[in-house]
């Protein structure tokens, strides 16, 4: 009797590739957003799409404030139509960057999601910005 593991079966190998180098077309986390922050590699832009009072009471060094709700096509202007948009919200808990993520490319904008979100980034041990109130 194989374990509750090996009871289905592993995928094709081939299917497997496939099917992991799409999810990583729609993912990111928070390892290779730190990474990229720290190389100076300023080819997203990454948004807190939770609410402004917890943006302020802590987010992402080099975050926008921007909740899902406020991304339309004219404030999404702002930026040229190829800027690939990075989105987090609390954590896996929360389906805000999900919402963010949806609204951005029903708008025609390349879009991924920071997976881990802020629980994500604490987990890692890296820094949060935090302004006064």
């Amino acid at each position: 009797m194989p374990s509750p593991v090996a009871e289905i079966p592993a995928a094709a190998s081939p299917d497997a590739e496939r099917h992991f180098a799409a999810k990583l077309t729609f993912e990111t986390d928070c390892w290779d957003v730190h990474a990229s922050q720290q190389a100076g590699d300023d080819d997203f832009v990454l948004f807190d799409v939770r609410s402004p009072d917890l943006y302020r009471k802590a987010h992402l060094p080099g975050a926008l404030s921007l909740p899902h709700g406020k991304m339309t096509a004219n404030r999404m202007a702002e930026w040229p139509q190829d800027t690939l948009f990075v989105v987090y919200c609390a954590g896996p808990h929360c389906n805000g960057a999900d919402r963010a993520a949806l609204r951005l490319a029903r708008l025609g904008r390349p879009v991924k999601i920071m997976i881990g979100g802020m629980t994500g980034w604490a987990d890692e041990g890296f820094e949060f910005v935090t302004e006064s109130v």
